[in-house]
């Protein structure tokens, strides 16, 4: 009976989650672009090797040729192999900052609801005074005085975009903690710890899962705004809001090269995550499914 009431509602959802996703079309669009831009970033490297470290100032701002595909930058460095270093980091930093943005907010928007009364009210104060100050006004702050590299901008973008999921799992909780497998373990005596591990996190997880992805795809964003205005990870290392700084001034001289790819990186793969994250949420919910 515990192991029946231990996964409630999601015992319910892998049998036709993958079918109900695979149907939504522009979830797989999303999906697709979302894998062949991690193939491009992490495995063209590999078959497309440039420097990206050193500067060639006899191969500056070269338009795109056999010899380099999507032309060169004001440095040299070859645009097409820049494309994959700075979508290596972008999407590194997406990744990891939304998933650490989810798991903070997870535990804290859990530990709240679950409690209620005055601990509530106070972790909820802090939710609400934290999204009354812009994050990108906070990571623009921080990364002004400490100017961070890679795990840095991991690190303060995990902690400054944590509250909005906070506020969904919360809602969540709310629901899952007056049901009759909760209220029956807690009147066998098991632990408010014990509660929120095996019952409320495991059947918040479709909450979590798409608070995440769109999670990923703001924080891809974040680190694009932030580079764009010269405080995010420092030469030589870019990403594609860096490429798209650095590239402004050379649009007005036709080299589109500079602008249109990371600009296109950019809106794509923010675009994907966010379909996505839509498909995921029609697929958990309990009300579509037939």
């Amino acid at each position: 009976m515990e192991a029946a009431g231990r996964w409630g509602l999601v015992a319910q959802f892998p049998a036709p989650l993958s079918a109900r996703f695979a149907r939504n079309r522009l979830a797989i669009a999303g999906l697709s672009v979302v894998v062949l831009f991690l193939i491009f970033c992490f495995v063209g490297p590999l078959l497309y090797s440039t420097d990206q470290t050193h500067t060639d100032l006899t191969q500056v701002n070269l338009p795109p040729s056999a010899a380099h595909w999507l032309g060169t930058d004001a440095v040299g460095h070859d645009q097409l192999g820049r494309l994959m270093y700075g979508g290596q980091v972008s999407l590194l930093v997406g990744l990891t900052a939304g998933v650490l943005a989810t798991v903070i907010g997870t535990l804290w928007g859990a530990v709240a609801g679950y409690a209620g009364g005055w601990v509530d009210a106070v972790m909820m104060r802090v939710v609400d005074a934290g999204i009354a100050i812009p994050a990108l006004f906070i990571l623009l702050v921080v990364s002004a005085i400490t100017s961070p590299g890679t795990p840095g901008l991991i690190v303060i973008l995990g902690l400054v975009s944590w509250l909005v999921p906070s506020r969904l799992v919360r809602a969540e909780t709310l629901t899952l903690k007056n049901r009759d497998y909760v209220l029956t373990l807690r009147a066998t005596g098991g632990t408010h710890g014990r509660a929120i591990r095996r019952h409320i996190l495991p059947n918040s997880v479709s909450t979590i899962v798409v608070a995440a992805t769109f999670q990923i795809a703001d924080a891809i964003l974040l680190v694009a705004y932030v580079s764009y205005l010269g405080l995010g990870v420092q030469p030589p290392k870019t990403d594609w809001g860096g490429m798209l700084s650095a590239g402004l001034t050379a649009a007005y001289s036709g080299r589109w090269w500079l602008i249109v790819p990371p600009g296109l990186a950019i809106i794509l793969v923010v675009c994907a995550f966010n379909a996505i994250g839509d498909g995921l949420r029609d697929a958990f919910d309990v009300k579509g499914r037939g």
